[in-house]
């Protein structure tokens, strides 16, 4: 069943540990995979312990992934890798630090993968636990996402199209983006970490590769203007966003458009730790990316309060 535990903020003290091993007790007993306990909590005691000691806060603990392969992982906000904890002075209440000092190999040896995900705000250090720790070195953990400029968009030729977006309601739009950022993230650490496990995991994250070069401006990057309506505290509320973009893009977003779709029937089949989106976030992203078939086709623009007076967005 997708997890409804919400992530956890964890107190830069030296109980953050307890709490994050309470937390991901809790979480694997919640979908029923008990026997990861012991190798899950191993985990999180040194992840946890090399975050406060040499990340930066916030630090906070969630699960993602699948039932099958559930991913723990520790967010904190300095974009450096992951380095070796250091050891502490402990006491008979702490004994839960017992395993600081030993370093990452711990964490090898109680996963079957792992690894790092940096980006300019910070780094995600996850693993997914598994049943027995090894022995020896355990898996090797893979860095991805170093920080860096964006991709680059690419080049436009003489096949460009003007795409108007009128009327975008700023709180879905910044919902879209934080979506297509999460789900990004998810389908690369499967096809990295489960691949034979997730074919389809590696397809679909060369689409969000193929999209995010094509469609860079229009996804984070446009330039909005045009102020329809402001609220009540001075902030927008709605927005127009025009973009140039090169009509072969359209097809990209056809295919993305049917792989939203189904990553949404994964959600409700319970084959992933997250949530299908919501009617409203629906109806939005198909209105919102419908623009761009419409208009690389021809059509003219519609209003996204015209759109939700016609009916089912095209």
């Amino acid at each position: 069943m997708p997890l409804s535990r919400p992530a956890l903020l964890l107190r830069p003290d030296s109980r953050a540990v307890q709490d994050a091993r309470t937390w991901v007790r809790a979480a694997c007993e919640e979908l029923g995979r008990t026997e990861l306990l012991d190798c899950a909590e191993l985990g999180v005691s040194e992840l946890v312990s090399n975050a406060l000691f040499h990340g930066a806060a916030p630090v906070t603990i969630r699960m993602r992934g699948t039932v099958d392969h559930p991913r723990v992982e520790i967010r904190d906000a300095s974009p450096e890798p992951p380095l070796l904890p250091v050891p502490l002075a402990l006491d008979d209440e702490d004994e839960v630090l017992l395993t600081v000092g030993r370093g990452l190999s711990i964490v090898a040896n109680v996963s079957e993968a792992w690894g790092a995900d940096l980006d300019a705000s910070g780094k995600t250090v996850w693993f997914t636990p598994t049943v027995e720790i090894a022995d020896g070195d355990g898996v090797e953990g893979v860095i991805t996402g170093p920080p860096g400029a964006p991709p680059r968009p690419e080049r436009l030729g003489p096949e460009t199209v003007q795409v108007s977006i009128l009327g975008v309601p700023l709180a879905l739009y910044r919902g879209f983006e934080h979506h297509f950022r999460e789900l990004r993230r998810e389908v690369r650490l499967l096809s990295l970490a489960h691949a034979e496990d997730y074919p389809l995991a590696a397809s679909l994250s060369a689409l969000f590769g193929t999209l995010e070069r094509q469609l860079l401006d229009g996804l984070g990057h446009g330039q909005l203007s045009g102020v329809i309506g402001t609220a009540s505290n001075g902030e927008r509320e709605t927005a127009d966003l025009h973009v140039r973009m090169p009509r072969s893009a359209a097809e990209t977003v056809r295919r993305f458009i049917d792989m939203l779709d189904l990553i949404d029937e994964f959600c409700r089949q319970e084959r992933l730790l997250v949530l299908a989106r919501s009617p409203e976030q629906v109806t939005f992203q198909r209105w919102f990316l419908g623009e761009y078939l419409a208009q690389a086709s021809g059509g003219r623009p519609t209003r996204w309060s015209e759109a939700q007076m016609t009916g089912p967005i095209r």
